[in-house]
């Protein structure tokens, strides 16, 4: 039963954290910094999952990046493109309409 639960888990978080990506890279940032957001607002994800999913978003013109090396340390910031930030908003009233019908679906009341 474990093992069912944690793949329904997995597929259901899939596409939340690529929305949670375009939604939290408004604001340029590197992939260690979102990876420790994602995980304070409660979204736990692995760098094995997150650094992938950076750059099929990037191939895909979703979010764009570019190396600071004005720092000790090179780091690749990542920020949602026009594209990215047009579809974060088409997901996230979906995913607002698809929230407020599981609510009624678990509160038992109609629209």
């Amino acid at each position: 039963m474990d093992m069912d639960r944690s793949q329904y888990l997995q597929e259901l978080r899939r596409g939340t954290v690529a929305l949670a990506c375009l939604i939290r890279l408004r604001t340029p940032g590197y992939g260690y910094a979102l990876l420790e957001t994602l995980t304070a607002d409660g979204l736990d994800v692995d760098a094995n999952t997150l650094y992938p999913l950076l750059r099929r978003l990037e191939k895909q013109g979703l979010v764009t990046s570019e190396w600071n090396t004005d720092e000790a340390r090179p780091r690749k910031f990542y920020t949602t493109s026009s594209a990215g930030a047009d579809l974060a908003g088409v997901l996230s009233d979906d995913w607002d309409r698809l929230d407020a019908a599981l609510r009624r679906l678990r509160e038992g009341t109609e629209r």
